[in-house]
């Protein structure tokens, strides 16, 4: 009787996160485990709330990656710099990891990353061309690659061609933890590589602008 109340009451307290926990960080059987049956150190439920974790960090760090580097465009009202053409690549590389991963029905935790770049990447390319003078052409830019995108995660677009603009990012074989897809882990460690060097040079150059703008002002 004495087991079956702490039971009850452990159950009737984690009630509240149960949905929470369940939808985002582990299964019903891992749940019981920690919360029911007090085995934190089941070492399977411990890997997938890992992974699960290690996903949703990086979908958090994934939504601050770019954002210094959108204020600092609106900041100067400038995209002097930037290349328009090196944002499409980006941007092609994304898409493909996101439509491959709706596409194969992976959990959010595993692409999420994916969605926030693509949203920040779309904003740096909409900036660069209206700060270019070029707004019509920005919104246009906005429109049509959200029209394809659309198009991409359609029924209509054969799945041959998804997997082909993810195998054509990221040509490796690497196990991954969550997705178990070769492509798709290979494809976060490098992403978060680079998103990472991108976020720490934009803080390095935060001021750099002002002293440039200094410097051509002297020279006139």
């Amino acid at each position: 009787m004495a087991d079956e109340h702490v039971l009850h009451t452990g159950s009737s307290f984690m009630d509240p996160l149960k949905g929470l926990l369940l939808t985002y960080i582990m299964p019903e059987s891992c749940y019981d485990e920690f919360f029911l049956n007090f085995n934190f150190l089941d070492v399977p439920c411990l890997k997938i709330v890992l992974s699960k974790g290690l996903g949703i960090g990086i979908i958090l760090g994934s939504v601050m990656v770019k954002l210094p580097q959108i204020l600092k465009l609106m900041g100067a009202k400038s995209a002097e710099g930037l290349s328009f053409q090196s944002v499409l690549l980006e941007l092609l590389a994304i898409t493909g990891t996101m439509a491959y991963s709706i596409c194969n029905k992976f959990p959010f935790s595993a692409w999420g990353e994916a969605l926030f770049l693509m949203l920040q990447t779309v904003t740096i390319g909409f900036l660069i061309l209206h700060y270019g003078g070029r707004t019509s052409k920005g919104l246009l830019f906005a429109v049509v690659y959200f029209g394809l995108l659309v198009l991409l995660l359609s029924p209509v677009t054969p799945m041959s061609v998804v997997i082909f603009m993810q195998a054509s990012n990221m040509p490796a074989i690497i196990i991954g933890r969550e997705t178990g897809d070769s492509l798709m882990a290979l494809t976060y460690v490098i992403s978060s590589t680079c998103n990472g060097v991108i976020a720490l040079q934009v803080l390095y150059y935060w001021n750099s602008c002002p002293k440039l703008t200094e410097k051509k002002k002297k020279s006139e």
